[in-house]
C-alpha cells in the first residue's frame, strides 16, 4: 500500500511537522506483515491548484490524507473534490483540526472523503495504516480518533483520539539539512493550562510534556547543525516553570551563538528568577510571543483568560530594557465587549511598552472552541468559509472592521517592519495616541498610493514624510521638516548603504573632506568602502532613541553593516563629533 501524507503550507520557508510526525511514528511502530510505502508532498497555499493536483495523482498512492487547518482548507476541498473524478478507487482521508471536531457533518457535506481523523493523528494513522494490511479493514479499525463511512454508507463517529504519549513521538529532524532554509517547528508539550474561548488549544486533552533528556538531546541537534530558527509550537511554553528554565538553561549553556529559539508565553508566569535569568542571555538566542489579546478587563473575563495585565507589562518592560530579545505582543479585534474605541485603547497600552512587533489580529471562530457556541450571543457574525474570520459583532461594525485591517496594514508597513524606529519615535508623540496616527496614515495611503507603491521602500518613506509634513488637525503641532527628513535618513541608512539618495537627503559635499579623513581613519579604501557610510546629522539619534532626548549639534554617524544587530539586523551605529574614530 502506498500513502501519501500531504501538507499545503502557507509560505514555502514553512513545513508541516503534522504529516512528517505521521509517517516517523508509522515507520518506527509499524508490525505488519508488509511494510506501507509512506510518501510526504508538501506544497503551498500559493502554487495553482491544478499544479498541485498533477503532482499529487503522478504519485499514483492507495491513500490520500491532507492536513488541514484554516489557512488551505478550502483549497483542499477544492483539490478533494478533483481527486475524487480522476482517482475515483483512491481513499481519501483528512486529519488535524479544521476537521477534527466537524466529523460527521462535513462527511455528509463531502462524499468524497471516506475517512476523517479527529485529534492527535500518530497513533490513528499507525491504526489505519495496519489495518489496511488485513482483510476485514472496517472490522480492524480504530476503536478511537476516526470518523468514517460504514458498509451501509452510514456515518460512524468514534469521537477523539486519546492523548499521545510525547516521549514515544519520534524526532523528526536527526537530519536538519533535509528542511534547510525552513522554519522548524519543535513540541515539547501538548495542551495547555488555560481555557481562553476562542483557541482549540483550550478544548484538548491533559497537558503533558516531553521528558527533558530527550529534549536536550533534539536540542543538540538544532545547535550542532547551526539552524538559523526553532519555533516552539508548545502554546504557553512557562506554564511549568522547572520544563522552561532546564531548557532555557540548556540553550544557555551550549549556545552556537547562531540559532534563535521562538517561544509563546505568558508573561504574568515569569517570576524574578526567570526574568533575571532571560536578560542574561546572548542578545538574538531566544525571542518570544505574548498574546496579550486585549486589556478590557470585561473582554478579558468573557473569553475566560486568565491574565495579570499589570505584572505582564511589568515583565514585558523588564525584559525590553535589557535589549536582548525580540519581543511580540499580540492583540485579537472582535472580542466580545470590545468596541473599536476601546480596540484603540487596548492598542495604545500595548504599544507604550514598545514591543518589537505589535500583531493585530482578528477573531476567528472556530470549530470545537466555546466561541463557536456562544458567538451568536454576542451578535458575532463570522465568515462561513476558512478562516471564519469575524465580520461584526455587537459592539463592531463591518465598517469598524474595514478600518482596523487598514490601521493593522499601517502598523505592520511602519512599525512591524523595524524600518522607521527613528521616525516613529520623534512624530508619534505629535498626535493625541498613536493609535490616531496609524489610523490618519492608513487614510492618507489611501488617497495616495497604488498597489505598487505599497510594494516599493523608498516610496513609503516619502510617503510618510508627506502625511508628517501635510496639515492635519488632530497633530498638536507639525513635526519639523528638518528632524523629520533626518530622522527617515537615519532610518534608511540603518537598512541598507543607498547606492541613491532620496531628494530629502541634505547634501554632503560641504563635508566631504571631514568624510573622506574618516574613511581613512577606518582603513577603507577600494572595494571596502561599502561596509561603513557615513553621515551628518544635526541630532544624536542613537541617544535619542535611548533617552528621547534630541541633543543637538554636528554629528558624524558611522553606520556599520558588517556589524548589524541580531535582533533587528539594522547597522551598528556610532555618533561622534570630532573627525577620528578613537575611544
Amino acid at each position: 500500500m502506498r500513502y501519501l501524507l500531504c501538507a499545503v503550507n502557507a509560505k514555502y520557508i514553512h513545513m508541516n511537522p503534522a504529516v512528517h510526525s505521521l509517517k516517523a511514528y508509522a515507520d518506527r511502530y509499524y508490525s505488519g506483515q508488509e511494510e506501507p510505502e509512506i510518501l510526504i508532498h508538501e506544497a503551498t497555499i500559493n502554487q495553482h491548484a491544478d499544479e498541485i493536483l498533477m503532482q499529487i495523482y503522478r504519485m499514483k498512492a492507495d491513500v490520500i490524507a491532507f492536513s488541514c487547518y484554516i489557512w488551505n482548507f478550502s483549497l483542499v476541498l477544492d483539490l478533494v473534490r478533483d481527486l475524487r473524478k480522476v482517482l475515483p478507487d483512491t481513499g481519501i482521508w483528512l486529519g488535524g483540526p479544521e476537521v477534527s471536531y466537524d466529523g460527521a457533518r462535513l462527511l455528509k457535506a463531502h462524499p468524497e472523503v471516506d475517512l476523517v481523523m479527529q485529534g492527535e493523528g500518530e497513533d490513528t494513522f499507525l491504526e489505519l495504516v495496519e489495518a489496511s494490511g488485513k482483510r476485514s479493514f472496517a472490522g480492524s479499525l480504530p476503536e478511537a480518533g476516526i470518523c468514517f463511512r460504514g458498509d451501509e454508507g452510514e456515518i460512524i463517529d468514534r469521537g477523539m483520539a486519546p492523548p499521545a504519549d510525547l516521549d514515544r513521538i519520534p524526532f523528526l529532524y536527526e537530519h536538519p539539512e533535509k528542511f534547510k532554509n525552513k522554519i522548524l517547528y519543535y513540541e515539547t508539550s501538548r495542551g495547555c493550562p488555560f481555557a481562553c474561548s476562542y483557541c482549540l488549544s483550550s478544548v484538548g486533552d491533559r497537558l503533558r510534556f516531553r521528558s527533558l533528556s530527550l529534549v536536550r538531546r533534539e536540542l543538540a541537534v538544532f545547535l550542532k547543525a547551526g539552524v538559523p530558527q526553532v519555533k516552539f509550537v508548545d502554546r504557553t511554553f512557562n506554564c511549568n516553570k522547572n520544563h522552561a528554565m532546564e531548557i532555557w538553561r540548556f540553550l544557555s549553556e551550549q549556545d552556537n551563538g547562531v540559532t534563535n529559539f521562538h517561544f509563546e508565553i505568558a508573561a504574568d508566569l515569569l517570576d524574578d528568577e526567570m526574568t533575571d535569568f532571560l536578560k542574561s542571555l546572548r542578545p538574538g538566542l531566544v525571542q518570544l510571543e505574548i498574546g496579550v489579546q486585549s486589556t478590557n478587563p470585561e473582554t478579558v473575563k468573557a473569553i475566560r483568560r486568565q491574565m495579570n495585565l499589570d505584572r505582564v507589562f511589568a515583565r514585558v518592560d523588564q525584559i525590553r530594557e535589557a535589549g536582548n530579545i525580540h519581543q511580540h505582543l499580540d492583540l485579537i479585534a472582535g472580542l466580545p465587549y470590545e468596541s473599536y474605541d476601546r480596540f484603540a485603547v487596548s492598542f495604545n497600552d500595548l504599544y507604550r511598552h514598545r514591543p518589537d512587533q505589535l500583531q493585530l489580529g482578528f477573531l476567528k471562530v472556530l470549530k470545537g472552541t466555546l466561541m463557536a457556541e456562544t458567538a451568536a450571543g454576542y451578535g458575532i457574525l463570522y465568515k462561513n468559509r476558512a478562516p471564519y474570520e469575524v465580520l461584526k459583532t455587537d459592539w463592531l461594525s463591518y465598517d469598524d472592521i474595514i478600518a482596523l485591517k487598514e490601521v493593522e496594514e499601517m502598523t505592520e508597513l511602519y512599525y512591524n517592519s523595524g524600518q522607521f524606529t527613528a521616525t516613529l519615535a520623534y512624530a508619534v508623540p505629535f498626535f493625541p495616541s498613536p493609535f490616531l496616527f496609524f489610523e490618519e496614515l492608513a487614510s492618507f495611503y489611501a488617497g495616495a498610493v497604488g498597489e505598487q507603491t505599497r510594494r516599493n521602500r523608498l516610496d513609503r518613506y516619502r510617503l510618510l514624510r508627506d502625511f508628517l509634513l501635510s496639515d492635519r488637525e488632530s497633530a498638536e503641532r507639525r513635526p519639523e521638516k528638518e528632524i523629520t527628513d533626518q530622522c527617515l535618513i537615519y532610518d534608511l541608512y540603518l537598512r541598507e548603504n543607498l547606492k541613491t539618495r532620496p531628494e530629502w537627503a541634505a547634501d554632503l559635499s560641504p563635508f566631504r573632506n571631514q568624510i573622506r579623513d574618516l574613511r581613512k581613519g577606518l582603513g577603507e579604501s577600494g572595494a571596502g568602502r561599502s561596509r561603513y557610510h557615513i553621515e551628518v546629522f544635526d541630532y544624536d539619534f542613537d541617544d535619542f532613541l535611548k533617552t528621547g532626548r534630541l541633543c543637538t549639534g554636528r554629528y558624524y554617524c558611522l553606520f556599520d553593516y558588517d556589524r548589524r544587530s541580531p535582533l533587528t539586523r539594522a547597522a551598528r551605529t556610532k555618533f561622534f563629533k570630532r573627525n577620528d574614530l578613537q575611544g
